[in-house]
């Protein structure tokens, strides 16, 4: 151990401020980093939902399977200290890589919003997240525990509440974060072009980072440093492998069965290790289940933030982003852990009911099946709103006549009757292989047909400004607008061109009795200015458009009056997204509600069914479940490709009701022992034995007793 001057504040070893500063920097920089990674997924890279799903959960997954690569860095080689540093560079380095990743003018050599080499962009992110995953990993078992090596014998009260303090850190970061990193996503920002900005949103966690790496080194001088004393999960596995070969070996039914497997062990390791072992392998035989809760609860980041990004995120007069409806979790964790802890328990004991641990986490593993049949609904809710789009050989069509006069779109004899500055109610579909005969008339006049090549699986719009013109544009429009934007584009009913520019965005050239392509905007009210050579001087040329929401597009129809002067009139293509992100906060609360009866119910059974010199492998093994729980994710999102969101839902619902009916059979079988009174049992024999071979407590014994 390194000695160094001891420095105390308050009755508190110094160094832990540095400690828990760090950990607060890092906390800002996971959960900041990870709630925008789905969105950055789907909207810069342009993966679809099912493999950015896939994605996401391996990244987590390796997250949660490196703190046993971290722990055996530590406790073999290197040392808590230098492993916390050595992996705090890479994580920074992975984090500076993935905000360079995300920077659209690195390869947009065109210049036109668009990177030409898309390839670029997804190897230095799987980089960057491969060294985050190594780095927040590996330094996951060491920080805690360095922090409680900090105190001195006689200072366990100030220790616990270190790691009261510590947790508290850990909230504090993650949900700052979340809160903070998806408004810099939604500024724009690009040198040639402007995007959302994901090199912001990404920069600030990696200079948070950085910071917590600077605020560790920063307290060097202070901490109190041991050297490595050799890994137990090593010694676990040894001994575990030990009796297994050794099974095998005298298989024969010559020699006499053990009472438990892990006895034929016994020939190179000591009871104690072996008993300490078999209370470990107990608790982890419980732990087989619970991968299937994880891999709900960690959805909140990949799945439940595409389904708020279908949502409307305004919630009166605040605008919500989808990304940052995860934070309902962390806040609902702040106020549901101490109303628990000090209402509902104390309550449930009073009614003389034996709510054990395993009875909770069976109840938390409800909830979360709970939560998943409510996002369901919302998912049926949502899926009722949305457009029809067209497929496969389908073609849709609308008809907006933008004449001063009255037309009769006829459809195979079937008349749709349009006024003037009017368009049909939505869009029809047809099969192109049996398409009606269209044809427009007006006043009695000779129909004129419509004769064009419609494109298979689009949309189009017949655009009609007399009984005898018309025009049939391709939409190119075949989906909702992503990111929550929503599309504008311009029809021109002068005679001459016309050019528009709405924010920074131009429509340039927008030729006579045509439509411009769409372009995108965020929600709120966008202005304006039409510019053309037959605007009448003196014309007012500035507009602005109705407050867009989330996810709609529109027509603009910009026509001439008599006095020469331009009118603007709008017209709806597809609606905006009208079922609110306010409708998330049910599923928010019951999967909270299971976090708290679960994960934290779960965590604190483990330690008191395991030996003091095994919680470090319980502790390893608790993360694999959550590494595992992201694997099920990635297999069902990878082999599922269900039609319907929410039959995903209710699947991955209907299977953790299963594993939780499972779950409550094995816990009711399971019986709880006492590792303290184990190991005084051991040390009592231990110490009998000491007496036992020690001839001077042998030959005191004989003396008194001929005396």
């Amino acid at each position: 151990m390194t000695v160094q001057v001891p420095r105390s504040c308050f009755g508190y070893p110094f160094s832990i401020f540095f400690i828990v500063v760090n950990e607060f920097c890092e906390r800002f920089s996971y959960y900041g980093m990870r709630a925008i990674l789905i969105l950055y997924f789907t909207r810069f890279i342009g993966w679809d939902d099912n493999l950015s799903t896939a994605i996401y959960h391996t990244f987590v997954a390796l997250c949660y399977l490196m703190p046993i690569l971290g722990a055996l860095i530590a406790d073999s080689w290197l040392g808590k200290f230098k492993t916390i540093i050595s992996l705090s560079i890479v994580y920074t380095i992975g984090q500076v890589v993935i905000s360079v990743s995300s920077i659209n003018d690195l390869t947009d050599y065109d210049h036109d919003g668009t990177p030409n080499s898309i390839s670029v962009h997804v190897t230095l992110s799987m980089i960057g997240l491969a060294l985050i995953a190594l780095g927040t990993g590996g330094i996951k078992p060491c920080v805690s525990a360095f922090g409680g090596d900090q105190f001195e014998e006689g200072q366990e009260k100030q220790r616990n509440r270190f790691f009261s303090i510590f947790y508290l850190a850990i909230n504090a970061g993650s949900l700052l974060s979340t809160i903070i990193t998806p408004l810099l996503r939604v500024q724009e920002c690009g040198i040639h072009s402007k995007q959302a900005c994901y090199p912001l949103a990404f920069g600030v966690p990696a200079a948070l980072m950085a910071v917590s790496l600077i605020v560790f080194v920063m307290g060097s001088g202070m901490y109190k440093k041991f050297q490595p004393q050799g890994n137990i999960m090593a010694k676990v596995a040894k001994c575990i492998g030990f009796a297994i070969k050794n099974r095998f070996r005298h298989r024969s039914k010559e020699f006499p069965k053990r009472e438990h497997w892990l006895d034929w062990a016994k020939e190179k390791y000591s009871d104690r290790l072996i008993s300490q072992i078999k209370m470990v392998t107990r608790v982890m035989f419980l732990y087989i289940p619970l991968p299937m809760f994880w891999a709900l609860f960690d959805q909140q980041g990949s799945r439940w933030t595409l389904q708020a990004a279908a949502m409307n995120g305004k919630i009166g007069t605040i605008e919500i982003q989808p990304d940052q409806m995860q934070t309902v979790n962390a806040i609902l964790i702040v106020i549901m852990v101490p109303i628990v802890d000090a209402l509902v328990y104390p309550l449930i004991a009073k009614c003389g009911l034996n709510f054990t641990s395993l009875k909770r986490m069976t109840v938390g593993m409800f909830l979360a099946s709970m939560a998943f049949v409510v996002a369901a609904i919302v998912q049926v809710e949502i899926d009722k709103t949305l457009p029809v789009f067209p497929k496969g050989n389908e073609i849709q069509l609308k008809v907006l006549n933008i004449g001063s006069n009255g037309v009769n779109v006829s459809f195979s004899g079937a008349i749709e009757p349009l006024g003037p500055m009017s368009q049909t109610d939505g869009f029809i579909t047809f099969d192109v292989d049996k398409l009606p005969n269209i044809s427009i008339s007006s006043n009695g006049l000779q129909d004129t047909p419509v004769t064009h090549t419609f494109e298979p699986g689009h949309r189009h719009t017949l655009l009609i400004w007399a009984a005898d013109e018309y025009r049939v544009i391709n939409d190119g429009l075949n989906q909702k607008p992503e990111k929550g934007q929503n599309g504008i584009r311009f029809v021109n009913g002068f005679a001459g061109d016309i050019s528009i520019k709405m924010g920074d965005k131009v429509y340039d050239n927008v030729t006579s009795h045509d439509a411009s392509k769409y372009q995108f905007f965020s929600s709120g009210k966008q202005s304006f200015k039409i510019s053309s050579t037959e605007i009448s001087p003196g014309c007012n040329s500035d507009f602005e458009s109705s407050n867009l929401e989330f996810g709609s597009a529109y027509t603009y129809v910009i026509t001439r009056q008599s006095d020469g002067c331009p009118e603007n009139k709008e017209f709806l293509d597809i609606p905006p997204n009208i079922v609110n992100m306010a409708l998330q906060v049910p599923q928010y609360f019951l999967i909270t509600c299971g976090e708290v009866v679960f994960s934290i119910t779960g965590l604190e059974f483990s330690y008191s069914q395991a030996p003091s010199n095994m919680k470090s492998v319980l502790q390893a093994g608790w993360l694999l479940t959550v590494a595992f729980g992201n694997i099920i994710v990635l297999i069902v999102a990878g082999a599922g490709q269900f039609s319907e969101q929410w039959a995903e839902y209710v699947l991955f619902a209907a299977l953790l009701l299963v594993v939780c009916i499972i779950f409550a059979i094995m816990a009711r079988f399971y019986t709880y022992v006492s590792p303290a009174e184990i190991e005084a049992q051991f040390d009592e024999k231990e110490k009998e034995n000491a007496d036992n071979n020690n001839p001077y407590v042998t030959l005191d014994s004989i003396t008194q007793s001929k005396m």
